[in-house]
């Protein structure tokens, strides 16, 4: 069976979205404030990259999906180059509300519930996975929330493995509520993201799946 060929669309996403994602990475390694930090926080970039790579041709992803996923790559490699209680964009932020911690690591929990909440939620419409609206809303927000709590898990083993040197990456900043705070966030960014782009994403699945994909392209949940 021949291989399908890429499309106009999909070139223009690798040419959009994925080169300045590269560009991104590859410049915040070549310095970054500390070097086991910057490949813990990028790894997720560094695994989700190929799997996407390796699958697309079966199961290519939508505009808005793959929109989100570069935003969330490029704000764990920002994060990564400088940890996140030293990103400069944080600082700002923190001068400008009056804040008494750099939030940056906030923004990216929140992305954390955000993407994944519609990554699963493309998953799952399209491979027929839930039936039932309000079914596919509560696995899309219980998912992301499993992840935080797995992500959470991570850092207490990277706290335990590394001792002192796990304070960049946990991030905490001195908050003993850090966790919790990290998994809210996460929660509230799984929510706001199926509140407001729920209805863009139909649009697009629809689309995606009118035209002439390999399978993978499923009907929606009613």
């Amino acid at each position: 069976m021949p291989r399908r060929s890429w499309t106009t669309r999909e070139k223009l996403i690798v040419v959009l979205l994925g080169v300045p994602v590269a560009l991104a990475l590859i410049a915040s390694g070549i310095a970054p404030y500390d070097r086991g930090t910057w490949l813990l926080e990028v790894a997720p970039v560094l695994i989700a990259a190929p799997v996407i790579a390796c699958t697309w041709r079966r199961f290519p992803l939508t505009s808005l999906l793959c929109v989100l996923i570069a935003l969330h790559a490029i704000v764990l490699i920002y994060g990564g180059a400088y940890t996140y209680a030293r990103v400069p964009l944080g600082f700002w932020i923190q001068d400008a509300l009056g804040l008494d911690r750099n939030p940056y690591d906030r923004l990216g929990h929140l992305m954390q519930g955000f993407v994944p909440a519609m990554v699963a939620r493309e998953v799952l419409i399209r491979g027929r996975h839930v039936q039932g609206r309000w079914m596919l809303v509560f696995v899309c927000v219980c998912i992301p929330l499993a992840f935080s709590a797995f992500y959470e898990l991570i850092e207490w083993g990277a706290a335990l493995a590394l001792g002192g040197g796990s304070t960049d990456f946990l991030g905490t900043q001195g908050d003993v509520w850090d966790a919790q705070a990290d998994m809210f966030c996460a929660l509230i960014g799984a929510v706001a993201a199926l509140l407001t782009l729920s209805a863009v994403h139909d649009r697009q699945l629809r689309t995606l799946a009118s035209m002439k994909t390999p399978p993978g392209g499923g009907e929606m949940v009613r």
